[in-house]
């Protein structure tokens, strides 16, 4: 399906399972350049101009030209680090001040005051500058943010500016950070409409009342405005980590459309990105002068070589003492995929001659399906109630206990409470336990998602079957023996992964 009031030029962006407020070009565009300032598509600009002006060759631009665009932001990082492996704070800034009320009400962002980063990123570059890794954090990460205690991580800018988001982002990672990019809202709007729109496929319809989003399932070219509504929707059942999904996939596909050969060798084209993402960040004074001489040292990077991944969590429910809603990391998995950036490996295998994404791969036991070989009493489930019914997240986790699954944590919600249909959902290597949890919940969806982690969720629906016993022969024993406590491994998805494919 396509929207018949907009282009068919962009690129596509992948189809995540869930996932025209038009302002004037000439009214409103001196005004939004000097107010940008929103949230969650800002990491799209500084992932692109950190490394798509290096990828795209663009050399003709004269350093002075360029420190001449860009702000420059003290940051309390080193700033001298311009070869080797290299770790850089990318942030979002929610602020809205300097908008004018027009252009809050056409893009649905409030009113609140104050600023605070409402994305955050790790942008790592391997020794030899051939590889780039993007790890999302997680804004309502729970942390210590220095010398204010514990609180989301989105608040350690709102408490101390640049400095403090730097000091609590190495200090939950255990990374240094070398350089520091701030960038803003109306500077994403301008990149995608610099690059001819972006396309977005979605199998799911999404009526998000809070942006004004309405899509049935279909493919859409976007403009900047639309795309950041898309980006920033909550309509989904896991809200913000199925929007950070999706900002991983906008930015592989402004990425893929940056390093197409259409902006490439189209001089007016070319100009307006390179202009446009240039002025839509603040950095620290090093990179500031730098930022062209570290982009030439990216040039060769394509889609297969930049991954990217977001912090494994245990608790994505989490209730903080002050009542607020927050995420706990995984310590475990999230320490092995900070060790594995610092150690400077790679989060994905080379990527293969045609690299074609596949849709999330259904275990619903059929009769040809693979033999259950989990038996519920070694699967931990938790339970998260997705509708409005009372007490029916208490009852769906009784069940499952009478049908000996291990439970240990009471039924919490979504966001969400407009669940139809009863979903499982399962982190990578989980298959095999999400099968057998499957079968004792006939006729549920089941959906791999690949931050989760190497937990089980089920999020209950208005249609909930109830729960039956489930047998499973498991194989002989060996002697017994020590077990070492297994690490989950880090996931990642290349850019071109998460490209739609038509």
């Amino acid at each position: 399906m396509r929207d018949p009031e907009e282009t068919d030029s962009g690129v596509q962006v992948g189809g995540d399972a869930y996932g025209k407020v038009r302002l004037d070009p000439r009214r409103d565009r001196r005004s939004a350049r000097g107010a940008r300032s929103r949230r969650r598509n800002l990491l799209v600009t500084a992932a692109l101009s950190t490394v798509v002006l290096g990828g795209s060759g663009v050399t003709w631009a004269l350093p002075n030209y360029a420190a001449s665009k860009i702000e420059s932001v003290d940051a309390g990082v080193p700033g001298s680090q311009s070869t080797g492996a290299m770790n850089i704070l990318v942030v979002g800034l929610d602020r809205r001040d300097d908008l004018t009320r027009r252009q809050q009400n056409q893009l649905k962002l409030g009113r609140e005051s104050g600023e605070r980063t409402d994305t955050m990123m790790v942008l790592h570059l391997s020794e030899d500058h051939t590889r780039v890794t993007v790890v999302s954090l997680p804004r309502d990460t729970w942390t210590t943010i220095p010398g204010k205690g514990q609180h989301k991580i989105n608040s350690a800018y709102q408490f101390g500016g640049p400095k403090l988001a730097v000091r609590t982002v190495q200090n939950v990672t255990g990374l240094p950070i070398h350089h520091y990019v701030e960038v803003n809202v109306l500077g994403f709007i301008e990149v995608v409409d610099a690059l001819g729109g972006v396309s977005v496929c979605t199998p799911v319809a999404i009526d998000d009342s809070k942006t004004g989003l309405k899509l049935q399932p279909g493919t859409y070219s976007l403009d900047g405005v639309k795309a950041l509504s898309y980006a920033r929707t909550r309509a989904t059942p896991r809200s913000d980590l199925d929007r950070i999904d999706r900002q991983q996939q906008v930015i592989s596909a402004l990425l893929h459309q940056a390093l197409s050969g259409g902006t490439l060798t189209n001089p007016v084209k070319l100009t307006s990105f390179v202009n446009t993402a240039l002025g839509t960040l603040r950095v620290d004074e090093a990179l500031r002068k730098d930022l062209l001489g570290l982009a030439g040292q990216l040039r060769d990077v394509s889609t297969d070589d930049v991954a990217f991944a977001t912090v494994p969590l245990s608790n994505v429910d989490y209730r903080t003492p002050t009542g607020e809603s927050a995420v706990l990391w995984d310590k475990q998995a999230a320490g092995e995929l900070f060790r594995r950036i610092a150690a400077d490996e790679p989060l994905v295998k080379p990527a293969k001659p045609t690299p074609t994404p596949t849709p999330t791969p259904s275990v619903t036991p059929s009769p040809s399906a693979p033999a259950l070989t989990v038996p519920p009493s070694r699967i931990s489930v938790k339970v998260l109630n997705g509708t409005s019914i009372t007490g029916l997240g208490a009852r769906t986790r009784a069940d499952l206990l009478k049908a000996g699954f291990l439970v240990p944590e009471a039924a919490g919600d979504t966001l969400e409470r407009n669940h139809d249909r009863t979903v499982i959902q399962y982190g990578p290597g989980r298959e095999d336990s999400a099968r057998t949890l499957a079968a004792a919940l006939p006729g549920v969806d089941v959906r791999l998602v690949e931050n989760l982690g190497n937990r089980i969720e089920v999020v209950v629906g208005r249609q909930y079957p109830g729960a039956k016993k489930v047998t499973v022969k498991e194989a002989a024993k060996p002697s017994p023996s020590p077990t070492p406590v297994p690490v989950a491994t880090p996931t990642a998805r290349t850019a071109t992964q998460n490209i739609c494919k038509k």
